[in-house]
């Protein structure tokens, strides 16, 4: 495998090696990377010319999967004009005063931007549920409207890439340690990703029950080994690539007739 597992039937996690990286050499996939960024960046241009279509990058994962590395990695040659980044964390005042849905489509980027989403609407079928924040009928519910949600995002020219960076339990603790130990990371600890830590199992399941849920045609899921930040940062840039080509996006013509126009 050298690509993001796409989800089209039912899965389990633990059949997914978060160590897996297709038989890729570490080097050589890094210069890749930094090529697909690359395009990424000029396809973004094309994008924001056009202005016809957006996409959003939805990153999930347990604490410490790179969701922050990610971003950053894949949209590190883009122009920053053309790209709203929105962390989920507890809901506001204001956002817990409407649907849950509300604050997911207010940070849906403009037509020839892209968004990026540390987090994202699913936090309400996953740490919902695992804390039991809103009783099972509610979050059980939020699968089919979160489906809805994201056809209508598709139906209207968004084009939505959901990323689940996948590590072990064993990984995530040296990163966890790693904070704790490392001066410029420390401020990323926190004792509570310890709390979520004891609720792996739970979390998994509630990943599962959502990927299993809501990966459609339209929007499908992708299970990316991240155990190798090398591997994680290729095969997500190489799947934005591949989407953002497919839009087969060529240079608008000016609107303006320029028969006769000098500069002087």
């Amino acid at each position: 495998m050298s690509q993001p597992i796409q989800i089209t039937s039912r899965i389990r996690l633990r059949e997914f090696d978060p160590d897996d990286c297709g038989g890729l050499k570490k080097a050589e996939t890094r210069e890749k990377t930094r090529k697909l960024c690359e395009r990424i960046g000029e396809l973004q241009h094309q994008l924001y010319a056009n202005a016809t279509h957006s996409l959003i990058i939805l990153l999930q994962g347990m604490d410490g999967s790179g969701k922050d590395g990610t971003g950053a990695r894949v949209l590190e040659f883009v122009t920053p004009a053309g790209v709203q980044a929105t962390n989920f964390k507890a809901p506001s005042a204001e956002e817990s005063a409407h649907d849950f849905l509300w604050r997911a489509h207010k940070a849906v980027p403009r037509y020839g931007c892209i968004g990026l989403f540390n987090r994202s609407h699913y936090e309400d079928v996953l740490i919902v549920r695992v804390l039991a924040l809103q009783p099972e009928k509610v979050w059980r519910a939020r699968y089919a409207q979160i489906n809805a949600f994201e056809r209508l995002l598709h139906d209207n020219r968004v084009l939505l890439l959901k990323f689940f960076l996948h590590i072990s339990k064993e990984e995530q603790a040296d990163r966890l340690r790693e904070r704790l130990e490392n001066p410029t990371k420390r401020w990323k600890f926190s004792v509570a990703d310890l709390k979520m830590r004891e609720r792996w199992s739970d979390f998994q399941e509630a990943y599962e029950d959502a990927i299993n849920h809501c990966s459609t045609r339209h929007a499908p899921w992708h299970v990316v080994p991240a155990n190798r930040k090398w591997y994680r940062d290729y095969a997500v840039a190489r799947t934005v690539v591949e989407a953002l080509t497919r839009l087969k996006l060529d240079w608008p013509k000016c609107k303006d007739d320029l028969t006769g126009v000098k500069i002087t």
